[in-house]
């Protein structure tokens, strides 16, 4: 999963880090953010999209506001490491739209996946009745956000 790096300029920079904030800016208004051109901010842009630094756009979310009240992040650990179990948890997991993202990690636990459910009754399905019954699955350890007090944020480029 190792990307190329591409060189970028101070400009490219400011230009992420603008859309990072507002992807929805005009090359127009980007090129005031820039002190270029509007044209010189759009080629800057598609140079950017092409060379898959900007991965895409989309938009976040209140999660509480679609029905979305439980937040968790939860660790599995593996019983086997055997590719075709692992495939499988991994379509698994990739099919739950309730897991949002997903990480292999280093140490106790094998993964990491952040969720968003409606309720704990929704939570508590997820763990007991998808993942836990897995067969590459030996273990499940669940920790439920009280509060996210600093919001998803831009990267530091």
């Amino acid at each position: 999963m190792q990307e190329t790096r591409i060189a970028l300029d101070d400009t490219d920079k400011r230009l992420l880090a603008a859309l990072q904030t507002d992807a929805h800016l005009t090359a127009e208004a980007l090129g005031e953010v820039l002190h270029l051109s509007a044209s010189q901010a759009g080629r800057r842009r598609q140079r950017l999209e092409a060379a898959g630094v900007i991965a895409g756009y989309t938009a976040r979310l209140a999660p509480q506001a679609v029905g979305l009240s439980v937040q968790a992040f939860v660790q599995v650990q593996m019983a086997t490491h055997a590719p075709d179990k692992v495939r499988t948890f991994a379509r698994t997991v990739e099919l739950r739209p309730e897991i949002v993202s997903a990480w292999t990690l280093t140490g106790e636990a094998d993964y990491l996946l952040r969720v968003f459910c409606a309720d704990l009754s929704a939570l508590n399905v997820l763990i007991h009745e998808v993942l836990l019954p897995h067969p590459a699955v030996a273990r499940v350890q669940s920790q439920i956000v009280m509060d996210q007090f600093k919001p998803d944020a831009p990267l530091p480029v």
